[in-house]
C-alpha cells in the first residue's frame, strides 16, 4: 500500500533529507506507523510538521515513529515531536518511537525529553501499549509529582499549568492530562 493511498496528497510534497513512509495497522483503530529515513533539522521541520499533520487531520491519533533510518534530530525536530503529542494527547491519541539511534535519543535526553516520550523495543509492544488503553486512561493526574528535567530535583503540581523549578529554574508545562513539558 503506497503512502497516497493510506492518505490522499500524502507524497505531493518531496523532502530530499527525509523520507516519511506509511504503514497502516488494521487491528489498532486510529493507529499508523510512521518509518522516518534522513533526518529533521530546522530547515525541513516544517515539511515534517505538515506531513505529520496531515496524518493527524486524517483521523490517527496513535502515532508509531520508527526511527531506525533517522540519522539526527535537532531541538527543532524534537518541538516538533513534542507539538504532535500535545495535538494528539487529548484526542486520546499518543506518540511512540522505536529504534532511536544512539546520536538521536542523546538528543532527546539532552534536552530532557527522553523520559516524556513512550519508547518501546519493537511494533508489537507498541501495539500493545495502544491497545492496553494506556494512552487515553483518564485517570486523576493531579496533584502530579515528577521529576524535574533539568535537575532531577523532585517537584509536585498541585494543577495543570506553567511553572519554573524552584531549584534549576527551568520553565516547565503541565498539561491537564500530567504531561510535564519544558517551557
Amino acid at each position: 500500500m503506497t503512502n497516497d493511498e493510506i492518505i490522499a496528497g500524502f507524497d505531493g510534497e518531496k523532502d530530499e533529507n527525509l523520507k516519511i513512509k506509511l504503514q497502516s495497522v488494521a487491528e489498532v483503530e486510529g493507529c499508523l506507523v510512521l518509518y522516518l529515513n534522513g533526518y529533521i533539522d530546522t530547515y525541513n521541520s516544517n515539511y515534517f510538521q505538515k506531513q505529520v499533520g496531515k496524518v493527524i487531520e486524517s483521523g490517527f491519533f496513535k502515532l508509531v515513529f520508527q526511527c531506525g533510518g533517522l540519522n539526527y534530530v535537532s531541538s527543532t525536530g524534537i518541538g516538533s515531536f513534542t507539538a504532535f503529542l500535545k495535538s494528539v494527547k487529548p484526542r486520546g491519541g499518543d506518540v511512540v518511537f522505536l529504534e532511536i539511534q544512539p546520536k538521536v535519543f542523546e538528543v532527546f535526553q539532552l534536552l530532557g525529553f527522553a523520559q516524556f516520550f513512550n519508547i518501546k523495543d519493537n511494533l508489537e509492544d507498541s501495539l500493545n501499549f495502544f491497545r492496553s488503553g494506556t494512552s487515553a486512561d483518564p485517570a486523576p493526574a493531579f496533584p502530579r509529582s515528577f521529576t524535574c528535567p533539568g535537575c532531577t530535583k523532585k517537584l509536585k503540581a498541585p494543577k495543570p499549568g506553567r511553572f519554573r523549578c524552584s531549584e534549576c529554574k527551568t520553565i516547565l508545562a503541565i498539561d491537564n492530562a500530567g504531561q510535564v513539558f519544558l517551557g
